[in-house]
């Protein structure tokens, strides 16, 4: 009988400073922090770069899409596409299928101005990573993979 390894807290024990929740918030926290500050002579914040990459890599189409990528809600994200459009970075279109359905587009401008922005947010990961060999980031990476396999 195979027995399952104890649990990794207690909460008699449980300190918020040392909790993996924690750390992987404070550490995105800096990362968004620093990347705003990047991207700031673009006009862009960090999470409008986000919602931008999601779109204009094809991996969202709509904006219950890039919610799911990216974890926010609707209403932020209808916010966030309404001033990426008076940006003229994405532009919007109502599906002839589904007249509910709003498919989000990139515009030239929005190719342009992620391809300027891309070494930006490079350059901040490789500056929260100063120190890392490339086995360590690999192992980070690992570890955070199944994390979300745990949680799916």
């Amino acid at each position: 009988m195979k027995t399952s390894p104890p649990p990794i807290y207690d909460p008699a024990s449980f300190s918020r400073e040392e909790s993996i929740g924690y750390l992987i918030s404070a550490v995105k926290a800096r990362l968004v922090v620093a990347l705003d500050a990047e991207l700031d002579a673009l006009g862009l914040t960090g999470a409008q770069f986000g919602t931008l990459m999601c779109i204009t890599h094809d991996e969202a189409e709509t904006a219950a899409d890039i919610c799911r990528l990216v974890g926010c809600d609707t209403g932020a994200m209808t916010r966030m596409l309404d001033r990426l459009e008076e940006k003229q970075l994405v532009s919007r279109e109502r599906s002839n299928d589904d007249r509910r359905v709003i498919h989000i587009h990139p515009t030239a401008l929005a190719g342009d101005i992620t391809r300027q922005a891309f070494p930006a947010a490079v350059a901040v990961l490789n500056r929260h990573l100063a120190g890392f060999s490339r086995d360590e980031v690999e192992t980070l990476k690992s570890l955070l993979r199944r994390m979300l396999a745990n949680a799916s």
